[in-house]
């Protein structure tokens, strides 16, 4: 955390936060961590993906549907993350918006 102190804004040490909690088993705080992360850096596709993964682990797919669709908006320049977003859209009986 003292990464984060230092500063707030740092998207890579947000995202290493909200990841660190989901393999920690704490899927809630996770999201909280992600949608901080969102909220600082709204172009982080892999955010949008990993938020995703975790409220459909949570059964809140609709929620996990929207945070894909925004991702897939902001992935079109990543090829890879663009990918992943729509296989899991997919996976979740989502369209692209």
């Amino acid at each position: 955390m003292r990464l984060l102190d230092a500063d707030p804004g740092d998207s890579f040490c947000l995202y290493g936060i909200a990841m660190e909690h989901v393999g920690r088993g704490a899927p809630e705080e996770a999201v909280r961590w992600f949608d901080r992360l969102l909220e600082i850096d709204p172009g982080h596709a892999y955010g949008y993906f990993h938020k995703a993964r975790t409220l459909a682990s949570l059964g809140r797919v609709e929620e996990a549907i929207a945070a894909l669709r925004t991702g897939g908006a902001v992935s079109r320049g990543d090829a890879k993350a663009a990918g992943e977003i729509a296989a899991l859209l997919d996976s979740l009986g989502g369209s692209p918006a």
